[in-house]
């Protein structure tokens, strides 16, 4: 029996897995919510801020709960992220410029109106630092939004948004390598591409062994936390030198596996036959990386850690950064220019920049959009005003203060959550009506 696995189903597996993470996700922060607002509240920050490590003899290597899961567990985050714009841009909705023009356009667009605003509030206020936290998308919560429509969201919106996020993901990626560096070593950096080099070197020269990229990878991302730039940097850079494409193509894949197939059939091919003849199990072996060079490793590796990524990493990720405690303190004045900054940013700079931007694009290179509506789009750009993930990812990299994070992070979620609605009302009398 053959199966048939289309791009479209490939997809739909996607979206639904970005759907039940965004569910995950709402579940653990109103966990953390809950228990920081608690009377277990200081079990929470005293948890965090527990620290844990190795030691042997004099050196030792320890950090936080928390800096474990944003400085560790999040740069596998950042490693999916970037096969995710790898994927795109060799192969996917970023690969030509008639494909990648609009979303990528769009993206800036919806990057550069919200850090404006942000900047202008708080340009006297000395929070300006800020500035990137309102940029940001959460692919799972808007495609999560976007999934509630079901059959009436045409295709052209799904892919639009997912490659709108994507490209957005670029820009928050370049901005906290860029700009949220405060002390840069320049050679230690550039050490780190070593093993980079390395892990591509060996990739085409077939080297296997999981372990051999394990460790290079781990010697890149200790390389990057020493070099000043954000660790999580260092996943998206091992993500850089995974190839996208297979090693073999289709033809090739269909004459070796037919010529090792012959080898393996005789006369006797029972179970006992294939377990004493050591020629055969060989030819069985081979059969077995013949097909493994057929699957192109950067999806496949996105494949196998999209549930580690949506069902651990971001669940925990959000149980120690979304707990902010609703103190007197911290909602004293609110909103704060820090707060108001990040909530007009991403209710009404996202969907402004997004929109403003396309219709431009659209005009000018009298593009297309198909089945998809200006009104659709504006639901799209309201929908990417959910920043949540990295909006807070952002935020901690952004201030030193914990009360100008926490007051960031208030904006976030009120923001998130009026962005999605705001999303979903507007995706609601804009879609086509379900045929009944």
């Amino acid at each position: 029996m053959t199966v048939h696995v289309s791009s479209k189903n490939m997809f739909q597996r996607f979206l639904h897995s970005q759907v039940f993470g965004a569910m995950i996700l709402i579940g653990t922060t109103a966990v953390a919510l809950a228990w920081a607002n608690s009377q277990w509240g200081q079990v929470y920050y005293d948890l965090s801020h527990t620290y844990l490590g190795v030691k042997a003899g004099e050196w030792e290597f320890k950090l936080t709960l928390s800096h474990w899961i944003k400085d560790g567990l999040m740069a596998i985050f950042f490693f999916v992220v970037g096969l995710e714009i790898k994927r795109e841009i060799v192969v996917g909705e970023l690969s030509t410029l008639d494909k990648a023009m609009l979303p990528v356009c769009a993206a800036i667009g919806g990057a550069v109106v919200p850090a404006g605003i942000y900047a202008a509030i708080n340009l006297s206020e000395g929070t300006i630092a800020g500035w990137g936290i309102p940029m940001a998308t959460d692919i799972a919560f808007a495609l999560g939004v976007l999934a509630m429509f079901g059959s009436r969201v045409p295709l052209g919106l799904k892919v639009f948004l997912t490659a709108l996020a994507i490209a957005d993901d670029l820009i928050a990626v370049a901005a906290i390598a860029i700009f949220y560096t405060p002390d840069l070593d320049v050679i230690t950096l550039i050490l780190s591409v070593v093993p980079l080099i390395l892990m591509a070197v060996f990739n085409r020269l077939g080297v296997r062994a999981t372990w051999v990229y394990t460790t290079l990878a781990f010697i890149v991302w200790l390389g990057v936390l020493g070099s000043g730039v954000h660790a999580t940097i260092a996943g998206v850079l091992v993500a850089m030198v995974i190839p996208v494409r297979p090693a073999i193509d289709p033809q090739e894949l269909i004459d070796k596996t037919s010529q090792i197939l012959k080898d393996v059939s005789g006369e006797d091919n029972t179970l006992d036959a294939l377990i004493h003849d050591e020629g055969r199990r060989g030819k069985i072996t081979q059969l077995s990386l013949t097909v493994e060079d057929a699957i192109p490793p950067a999806i496949a590796l996105e494949h196998r850690l999209h549930p580690f990524q949506s069902f651990i990493i971001l669940p925990l990720f959000a149980l120690f950064s979304a707990g902010v405690a609703f103190s007197a303190e911290v909602m004293y004045g609110f909103p704060t220019a820090v707060s108001f900054g990040v909530m007009v940013g991403l209710v009404v700079g996202k969907p402004l920049g997004v929109v403003l931007v396309a219709w431009l694009v659209i005009k000018l290179a009298r593009l297309e959009l198909g089945d998809v509506t200006m009104g659709q789009l504006f639901g799209a750009g309201c929908l990417a005003g959910i920043g949540f993930t990295m909006s807070i990812f952002i935020s901690e990299l952004a201030y030193t203060d914990e009360l100008f994070i926490d007051q960031a992070k208030v904006g976030i979620l009120f923001a998130s959550l009026a962005a999605g609605i705001i999303g979903a009302i507007v995706l609601n009398v804009t879609l086509p009506k379900k045929v009944k």
